[in-house]
């Protein structure tokens, strides 16, 4: 079964720092874009980051440039988002996304409602 899986959410004070996981299982994610995405209770999916499986290319949305970093281990099948300097705008469920056909992190991007795979997501909470 293809799978994503992310980890890593939790409760962090307004300058904290969290690791989120996004494990892929039934698949590869070694050579395909895998995508960040958020959505705070209320607001709009907002795409955080992604970063490409053939050339590490990595981008990121302007709220969380030179805060987040994503990099993936392809040991362990698995991408991750480093999010440092976390402040409480940065608070919502955090998914991570994929699909099989797409090539480049700005195809991904651009059709995310139609990506074929999506993590259960996971909680970033920014609080004092």
């Amino acid at each position: 079964q293809v799978q994503l899986a992310e980890s890593g959410g939790g409760l962090v004070q307004p300058g904290g720092s969290l690791r989120l996981s996004c494990a892929a299982s039934g698949f590869t994610v070694e050579n395909l874009p895998v995508a960040w995405f958020r959505q705070a209770p209320g607001k709009q999916r907002e795409w955080v980051s992604c970063t490409t499986g053939s050339d590490g290319e990595t981008d990121y949305a302007n709220s969380v440039k030179g805060r987040f970093t994503v990099f993936r281990d392809n040991a362990k099948n698995t991408v991750f988002l480093q999010m440092n300097n976390l402040q409480p705008e940065d608070a919502a469920t955090y998914r991570c996304a994929t699909d099989p056909s797409v090539r480049t992190c700005g195809m991904a991007v651009s059709i995310s409602d139609y990506l074929e795979v999506w993590g259960q997501g996971t909680l970033v909470t920014v609080s004092t």
